[in-house]
């Protein structure tokens, strides 16, 4: 029995040589980075790691089994996209604009910039409920694409 020697795939020029200067760049930053003070740089990444892997992970993956029991999807568990994507999206914003959010630096960002601080929240949630909305609405299309399909196809004869 004769044995073909696998080839590893290789990209194209233009794909490694993207990949070798990301690499470079990745280095160089990291070079930059831990210059000054390393051990901060590295406890902060380990604590990043260990907080994902141990407290974050958990949490939206029993999120992510409640919304498909919610939803009643259990077996098709592609349709909590929709319901993902949209979270992902309002918890980034959160995690980003939170001290401004919450108004904990509202009178700050007031002083810093003369504009007011009081909007975000609203916006927040405005932003929050169209993401929501703008996914249930691709939602309902897609359910009612799938059903007019269902309905279009010939019964099967056994």
């Amino acid at each position: 029995m004769r044995r073909l020697a696998v080839r590893p795939r290789v990209g194209s020029p233009l794909q490694l040589l993207l990949l070798a200067f990301s690499f470079a760049l990745a280095g160089y930053a990291g070079v930059r980075l831990l210059a000054d003070d390393w051990l901060s740089v590295v406890l902060w990444f380990v604590g990043a790691a260990l907080v994902h892997d141990l407290v974050l992970l958990p949490l939206y993956a029993g999120a992510d089994r409640v919304v498909a029991r919610g939803l009643g999807v259990v077996g098709r568990r592609e349709w909590t996209v929709y319901v993902r994507v949209p979270a992902a999206f309002s918890g980034l914003l959160l995690l980003i604009w939170f001290p401004l959010i919450s108004g904990q630096v509202a009178d700050h960002y007031s002083s810093a910039t003369t504009l007011s601080g009081d909007a975000f929240l609203s916006r927040w949630l405005l932003i929050t409920a169209a993401l929501f909305g703008g996914s249930a609405v691709v939602l309902l299309l897609r359910f009612l694409r799938l059903r007019r399909a269902t309905k279009e196809r010939p019964p099967v004869i056994h």
